[in-house]
């Protein structure tokens, strides 16, 4: 049974008419495509926290993760805290962080594709303290179940 559409609210950030919706490249895309409210050029090992011109209000037991574009990463840009988190109660600007990997610069103009977002659930989490049986079948940490 297809679920119900959860709707999440879209402002400008500067307030200035209607604001330009994520929106979804085809009707199998995961996420929604953010795109950027300005041209700027990012530089090797800098963070650029790059303009979406959005504002967003998610419903009530939910918030959006914000992903990177393989497309970009291909290419040597790189979302640096990926995926980023939109709290529910997170009323300002969203942006993008961006870096660029390699030599002089990569431009972003204004309506390119810089990162994507998910409407996720939260899940009831509560914490509590105990011992943590070790599992037969984990080995360690990072890359632990590879070769």
């Amino acid at each position: 049974m297809p679920r119900r559409a959860r709707t999440v609210t879209v402002e400008r950030a500067d307030g200035d008419g209607p604001p330009a919706l994520p929106v979804r490249a085809t009707e199998g895309s995961a996420c929604f495509d953010l795109a950027s409210a300005e041209a700027v050029d990012l530089e090797r090992g800098r963070v650029t926290l790059v303009r979406t011109g959005l504002k967003v209000r998610c419903p009530p037991g939910t918030f959006l993760e914000v992903r990177p574009r393989s497309g970009l990463g291909s290419k040597g840009v790189l979302m640096v805290n990926a995926p980023g988190t939109i709290d529910s109660d997170y009323s300002g600007e969203v942006r993008v962080p961006l870096t660029y990997l390699f030599e002089g610069r990569y431009r972003i103009e204004v309506g390119d594709r810089i990162g994507q977002v998910r409407l996720v659930e939260e899940v009831p989490t509560a914490f509590r303290a105990g011992t943590v049986a070790p599992a037969s079948s984990r080995r360690g940490g990072f890359g632990s179940t590879g070769r």
